[in-house]
């Protein structure tokens, strides 16, 4: 099968989506199939074979992101002769556009993760207002709808993209994680490296540093909790604007000291980093998954989190870790403090119980079922390709709808952003 992504975000940046892209396409290509990945230019990337770089305004918005540049032909230049099965888009807009595009020209399903809850991101563009969290929920809402399947990568996130309007047919898909990769790793070396005290009690968070991800909490949190327990650390493993908040957290409650920054961690770094830590910690409202929860709980981490999507689906509270039902600064400290006080049998239980919650999430599982999800679309879908042709007027007409539905989707989103004030934003 070929198959085509496409995403406004890819390597060399470290997050869900990267990761996501990244680990479907090599289980993808492991079995056989071949998989062109469609993304912009970043600074320091690496050429890699099937990876199509897009001209793109580099840190758009102050962020970590690129942003494409509308250059038409290059794309088709770059493909070649390469005709896709499936294209894969996992943003609604920018390269989504480009993908729906694409699938329709070459009378192809579309298939669109919505991997983000993009109304929490908002802060990345001018005026961060009520209306702008209703355009892009608007917008993501109607560009799924353009779509001919949509991966959810939580049942929290099938239920309100549901309830958003999204009716196109949603299959529940996660990224997974290569689970023997995070089972093993040098906990005592790692410590070493970091002069981390072998004997303390290492609270850890890993991840992109940003503020959707409700860091300035987890901060004053950890912070709090520090300053009650002498034996305690922190260990951060990441980069992002959020980094001087954290530390900042920390410097008020005199226990900088003992905050640990790891910078961006990859492969073996990663692995050992997980397993330096006693209890992996996760206050973000924005997730639609949680994949570092998931890859915490591989190296058999129990976990203290906030409720919120992606987030509920994985830690059972006091079962692999404390589940909180709110945003609540001495709540979460008593947890931490629970978990530090617990005994060692109960802490052995917890950290079966994670690595058994992580296997429910294991790459294999989560490829297959995209796997199975591509097939029996190609299978319902067969009758397109018996009905089109390829005349050039059939071309135009095809072209001038694929761009129509693009326009009233924004068209729509727009209407809801002029009108941000008689709506209350779900999330």
């Amino acid at each position: 099968m070929n198959i085509l992504m496409m995403s406004n975000t890819y390597k060399p940046l470290v997050g869900g989506i990267e990761k996501s892209i990244e680990s479907f396409t090599q289980w993808f290509r492991k079995e056989g199939h071949r998989v062109i990945v469609v993304a912009p230019e970043f600074v320091n990337m690496k050429v890699e074979q099937d990876v199509i770089r897009i001209p793109a305004i580099q840190n758009a918005g102050g962020s970590q992101f690129s942003i494409q540049l509308p250059m038409p032909g290059v794309l088709d230049e770059a493909l070649g002769d390469f005709k896709p099965d499936i294209v894969h888009a996992h943003h609604p807009f920018l390269v989504g556009d480009t993908a729906l595009r694409i699938a329709r020209k070459h009378h192809v399903p579309l298939v669109y993760t919505h991997h983000t809850l993009f109304e929490q991101n908002t802060h990345y563009l001018p005026g961060n207002t009520k209306g702008l969290k209703r355009f892009v929920i608007e917008l993501s809402t109607g560009y799924a709808n353009l779509a001919d399947l949509v991966f959810a990568p939580s049942e929290s996130v099938q239920a309100l993209i549901k309830e958003r309007g999204v009716t196109t047919p949603i299959k529940v898909v996660p990224t997974g994680v290569d689970i023997q990769r995070f089972s093993k790793g040098a906990r005592t070396k790692f410590r070493d490296a970091l002069k981390i005290p072998l004997d303390s009690f290492v609270v850890g968070h890993v991840g992109r540093l940003a503020p959707e991800k409700n860091l300035d909490f987890l901060a004053r949190a950890v912070a709090a909790f520090l300053k009650l327990e002498p034996n305690a650390r922190f260990l951060v493993g990441g980069n992002g604007p959020s980094e001087e908040n954290i530390k900042a957290a920390c410097e008020r409650q005199n226990v900088g000291d003992r905050l640990y920054m790891a910078g961006v961690l990859k492969g073996k770094d990663l692995v050992s980093a997980y397993h330096a830590m006693d209890v992996f910690v996760f206050a973000s409202q924005s997730e639609t998954q949680g994949l570092v929860i998931t890859e915490a709980m591989c190296a058999g981490l129990p976990v203290v989190a906030v409720d919120a999507p992606g987030v509920r689906e994985i830690v059972v509270d006091k079962i692999n870790g404390r589940l909180l039902s709110s945003e609540n600064l001495e709540g979460f400290v008593s947890a931490l403090s629970w978990m530090g006080k617990i005994s060692s049998s109960k802490i052995k239980k917890m950290k079966e119980a994670s690595r058994r919650t992580a296997k429910h999430f294991s790459l294999k599982i989560s490829a297959q079922n995209a796997m199975d999800a591509y097939k029996q679309l190609l299978l319902t879908d067969g009758a397109r390709d018996k009905i089109h042709d390829d005349s050039a007027w059939e071309k135009a007409g095809q072209l001038i709808q694929t761009q129509w539905d693009l326009t009233k989707n924004i068209t729509k989103a727009a209407g809801a952003y002029l009108n941000n004030e008689t709506h209350e934003v779900s999330v």
